[in-house]
């Protein structure tokens, strides 16, 4: 039982980011107001950024430049097992990119939404459509 709890407990990373995702989640899903929504899609983007950047880290590892240039004998084998795949970094910068933009396009929508129908909240929205 100790074991579980200290392992559960070692990994407190994890537990914030799907913390971090139930927030955003919940946000999306209950909430009626479309500034709130975007909110909680940023927050959900942002966990999902978070935690594979997290997946990515190594304890000890660096990135193979350095491994490589700090290896003084050539004949010295490399272990590939002290590298830090970078993959996983350089996605999430794409996916920080396109987060930024999606948050932004939704953003513009909003304000075109509101100049139209002078609300954000989401039912009411709905009923001016169904008048039309």
């Amino acid at each position: 039982m100790e074991f579980i709890f200290t392992h559960l407990v070692a990994k407190y990373n994890f537990w914030l980011y799907i913390v971090l995702m139930m927030i955003g989640l919940y946000a999306m899903i209950a909430k009626n107001n479309l500034i709130k929504k975007l909110v909680g899609m940023n927050i959900f983007q942002t966990a999902i950024i978070l935690f594979y950047v997290s997946i990515g880290s190594k304890k000890g590892g660096t990135i193979p430049i350095i491994q490589h240039a700090t290896s003084h004998n050539i004949t010295q084998s490399i272990n590939p097992a002290h590298y830090v795949n970078p993959l996983p970094h350089v996605l999430m910068l794409t996916a920080i990119v396109v987060s930024v933009s999606t948050f932004g396009v939704a953003l513009a929508l909003a304000i075109r939404i509101y100049k139209r129908y002078q609300t954000l909240e989401e039912d009411e929205i709905l009923a001016r459509i169904r008048e039309l």
